[in-house]
């Protein structure tokens, strides 16, 4: 059984390495930031010591056998609801799917610390951290270029589905789709971001934009 030293030091520890990761994910305005973070390496640290260290009277007995694994392995599956959480729809686009990811990685270190693993949950903070902070700047680096295009459309007359009917295998390219209320209440402005596109393959999709029915004009930003 642990000592009562062991468990304070294996939880701050926990508190330590979930405040780092979580300060990444608060200075870009996410809605799981520092506290999330901390909080669920805590509550894993936590529920590992309890699986791993919770059942020693009952062990004790004659013909007990538990698995001490089983109660860390529900926390695997279990995070995953809080990481669906942080998945967000902005403008019927998919964000926070990094954030996601990295509270269900936090959730692996605490498991971690709480075994007693302080060299791995150490290694794997610093992993994350350079995934998170030092991969972004290689990744934009490396991506084609943006588009934008502001369309002022007819109120109720686009939808996402239909621009993807519209443009084909290319919808694959939005990477934002945001409808906008105009000056004038029989029209809507629609924000659509494309993302590593070439220019020539942007300008065809404008032209598609263009002759649909409901878009009155095609502003290029």
């Amino acid at each position: 059984m642990l000592s009562t030293i062991d468990i304070i030091i294996r939880l701050l520890t926990a508190a330590f390495l979930g405040s780092i990761i979580g300060f990444e994910r608060e200075r870009l305005l996410w809605a799981a930031g520092l506290r999330t973070h901390m909080l669920v390496c805590v509550g894993s640290c936590l529920i590992m010591i309890v699986s791993a260290f919770g059942f020693a009277d009952v062990l004790s007995m004659k013909n007990v056998m538990l698995d001490p694994s089983r109660i860390a392995a529900q926390v695997v599956s279990g995070i995953g609801f809080l990481g669906a959480g942080v998945i967000l729809f902005r403008g019927e686009v998919i964000r926070g799917l990094t954030t996601a990811a990295s509270v269900w990685t936090v959730a692996g270190i605490g498991l971690a610390v709480g075994g007693g693993l302080y060299i791995a949950a150490f290694c794997a903070t610093i992993i994350i951290l350079i995934i998170l902070v030092g991969i972004k700047p290689l990744e934009k680096k490396f991506k084609k270029n943006t588009y934008a295009v502001l369309l002022k459309v007819k109120k109720g007359g686009m939808t996402l589905s239909q621009i993807q009917k519209a443009i084909g295998s290319r919808s694959a390219y939005i990477k934002q789709f945001i409808i906008q209320p105009d000056e004038s209440s029989e029209y809507e402005k629609v924000d659509i971001l494309l993302e590593r596109i070439s220019k020539k393959a942007s300008l065809e999709i404008t032209e598609t934009l263009r002759k649909m029915p409901s878009v009155i004009e095609i502003i290029e930003k």
